[in-house]
C-alpha cells in the first residue's frame, strides 16, 4: 500500500457499516442506504452473507475472520480510486468491530479528514444491546464487556479485567467466549468470577440473536460452562442484584432503596431529586463520624486504604448543594 495520502480530489468514501444482528428489521436505515450508495462492498463472509440481497451488482470483497486489516486495506485502496466503500461489521462498527483497524490503516498511511477520502462511521445494535432486549432487562444498571479472545490481547490482561469487573459488581457481556480452539477461556473467566459471585449468580447465553439459528438459555454462573456456547454466543453474567423470573433477565436500578415502589413514595431519610442519603455527601460525613481509621474503613468498603485517608483529611463540606430537578436523577 503507497503510504502517501491522495489528494481531496480523490473524493473517495468509506463508510464504517453496523449491520445490528444482521436481521433486516434491525438493520438502520442509514446502514442500509450506505450499502445502496457503495460502488464496493467489503466484509467478512459471514456479514455478507447477512445482506446478500443488498449487495447485488456491486463489487463485493469476502474476507475470512482473521484479515481485518486485509479489509481496511482494501477499504482505503478503493476510496482512494474515487470510490465509495461499505466495509461491514456485525453489531456495531466501533464495537470489537471493523473502526479500530480501518483508522489504524489510515493513521499508518498519513491519512487525515483532509485527506480526500472522507469517513463515515454508521452505527449499529451491538450483540450486547440486542442480546440483553432478547432476555429482558439485564443491563439497566453498570455494565461493561470484556472479550475473552487472547488472539490480540495477554491472557494476563483480559484476566485482570475479568477480575476487576467481577469484584466490582458489574453485570458483564462476554464477547467471544469459545471457539474451535480457544475452550478454555470460559472456563477461566468462570474461575475467577466466582472468587467474588455466587454459584447461584444469574446467567444467559444467547446464540445467534435474531438470526435464524436464534438460541436463548438461562443458567447460572456455576453452571454456565456446561452450556452450549461458541463464537456466534454472549454471555450476560448478572450483578449480585440481577434476577430472573417469568424467563426474564432483570437487574434492577436501585428505585427500592429510595423509593416505595408500589406507591413511589421516598422511603424514610430520602428526599426526591436528591442523591441517595448513601449517596457521596451521606457517605462522606458517614466516614468522618464513625470514629474508624482509613485501615478500618477501607476494609469495610473495599477501597484503597490512601483513598480513604485523603477523604478522611479533607474537612467536612454540610450539605448546601441545591436540589437537582425533579425527575433528573442520575
Amino acid at each position: 500500500m503507497n503510504d502517501t495520502p491522495n489528494t481531496p480530489a480523490s473524493t473517495g468514501k468509506i463508510m464504517l457499516v453496523g449491520l445490528g444482528p444482521g436481521s433486516h428489521d434491525h438493520l438502520t436505515a442509514r446502514a442500509r442506504a450506505a450499502i445502496a450508495e457503495a460502488d464496493t462492498v467489503i466484509g467478512y463472509v459471514t456479514y455478507i452473507r447477512l445482506v446478500a440481497d443488498l449487495v447485488e451488482g456491486k463489487e463485493v470483497i469476502r474476507k475470512s475472520m482473521t484479515e481485518e486489516l486485509d479489509r481496511a486495506i482494501e477499504a482505503f485502496e478503493r476510496a482512494r480510486q474515487g470510490k465509495k466503500v461499505a466495509l461491514i461489521s456485525s453489531g456495531d462498527a466501533g464495537v470489537y468491530g471493523m473502526a479500530g483497524p480501518t483508522f489504524e490503516v489510515l493513521f499508518q498511511a498519513g491519512w487525515t479528514p483532509d485527506s480526500g477520502v472522507e469517513v463515515e462511521i454508521i452505527p449499529g445494535a451491538s450483540a450486547l444491546n440486542t442480546c440483553a432486549a432478547l432476555v429482558g432487562a439485564p443491563l439497566t444498571h453498570d455494565f461493561c464487556a470484556i472479550s475473552l479472545s487472547d488472539l490480540l490481547t495477554p491472557w494476563p490482561t483480559i484476566a485482570r479485567r475479568l477480575d476487576a469487573v467481577a469484584a466490582a459488581d458489574f453485570v458483564v457481556a462476554l464477547y467471544n467466549p469459545k471457539s474451535g480452539r480457544r475452550t478454555r477461556q470460559i472456563v477461566e473467566a468462570r474461575r475467577l468470577f466466582l472468587r467474588h459471585r455466587r454459584p447461584d449468580t444469574p446467567v444467559a447465553i444467547v446464540k445467534s440473536a435474531y438470526r435464524p439459528r436464534q438460541r436463548i438459555e438461562f443458567t447460572t454462573l456455576e453452571k454456565m460452562t456446561e452450556c452450549d456456547i461458541g463464537m456466534l454466543s454472549t454471555v450476560l453474567i448478572g450483578n449480585s442484584n440481577t434476577f430472573v423470573r417469568h424467563g426474564l433477565m432483570v437487574t434492577p436500578r436501585g428505585y427500592r432503596n429510595k423509593y416505595d415502589v408500589e406507591s413511589g413514595a421516598t422511603r424514610d431519610g430520602e428526599k426526591a431529586g436528591r442523591s441517595l442519603s448513601t449517596g457521596l455527601t451521606g457517605w462522606l460525613a458517614g466516614l468522618h463520624a464513625s470514629g474508624l481509621g482509613a485501615a478500618e474503613l477501607a476494609a469495610l468498603h473495599r477501597l484503597p486504604e490512601d483513598y480513604i485517608a485523603a477523604l478522611l483529611a479533607e474537612p467536612v463540606e454540610p450539605d448546601d448543594t441545591a436540589d437537582e430537578a425533579a425527575g433528573a436523577e442520575a
